[in-house]
């Protein structure tokens, strides 16, 4: 059964199934991929690691010598002469807990040489918020943009900051960005709108090869079918963060009234 929504499906943009669905695109990806290329390249699913704080606040503990409370006080013991050093019963907080987080990510590969030619990247909430994913991403980023390794970059979160580019760019929930190494520092940027579906992108090879052609709404089709996402997904629950605006919030709950969620 398909999305409801006719593009990406934001409600896929939920915690509790990203990390899944990130992994389930990614590979899929690799399979579109694999079938469209010459029998001169490969394509490779990678697997970037790093810590991370777990998310929250920094919880501290309670210091072993306090001012006790008239209410916590031993029976007997007069507030008004209590010392400092009496001792309170501990308070059972949390830490936080590094992390290990990996994501994975696409290589094309020349078959000869074994050299990547083309980086496939779909970004995570992590990469879009400071702390260890942007900069693990960032580094890998500047990496690529100073080599000859095309760079295919999917930003399909409509939360947290997006990646830096230069120039006027329109305001759009997804973002595409297609670098080619030879037209550098021009690139292609493709605005992606809710209400629209995913584009057929090009990714870009070496020459004398031009580029392939890969279709992003069939790719999600596919792994929205297989994972059983319909069934999974809670259309009558309010969309996750961020908010939308008032007229794509209306479209969305219309979209959702024809299928029968509402």
């Amino acid at each position: 059964m398909p999305s409801p929504l006719p593009g990406m499906d934001l409600y896929l943009e939920q915690p509790a199934f990203w990390a899944s669905f990130q992994s389930r695109f990614v590979v899929a990806m690799a399979d579109a991929i694999e079938v469209l290329l010459d029998s001169a390249y490969y394509v490779e699913v990678e697997v970037r690691t790093y810590l991370s704080q777990t998310d929250g606040s920094m919880l501290i503990g309670i210091p072993d010598a306090v001012v006790a409370q008239a209410a916590d006080l031993p029976t007997g013991v007069n507030p008004a002469t209590a010392s400092v050093a009496v001792q309170a019963r501990p308070q059972r907080v949390t830490v936080p807990l590094p992390e290990t987080v990996k994501e994975r990510y696409l290589e094309i590969r020349e078959l000869e040489t074994g050299a990547v030619v083309t980086a496939i990247e779909l970004l995570s909430p992590a990469n879009k918020r400071p702390g260890p994913g942007r900069n693990a991403y960032e580094a890998k980023r500047r990496q690529i943009l100073g080599s000859l390794t095309h760079l295919v970059e999917l930003d399909l979160l409509r939360g947290g900051q997006p990646m830096a580019v230069g120039g006027h760019t329109a305001d759009t929930p997804y973002r595409i960005l297609i670098s080619a190494s030879d037209q550098r520092p021009a690139a292609d940027l493709y605005g992606v709108w809710l209400q629209a579906p995913l584009p057929t992108i090009p990714i870009p090879l070496k020459p004398p090869h031009g580029p392939i052609l890969l279709d992003l709404q069939s790719v999600l089709n596919g792994v929205y079918n297989r994972g059983r996402y319909h069934a999974r997904l809670d259309y009558t629950q309010p969309p996750p963060a961020p908010a939308l605006s008032p007229d794509t919030q209306a479209w969305l709950d219309d979209v959702l009234k024809q299928a029968g969620y509402h």
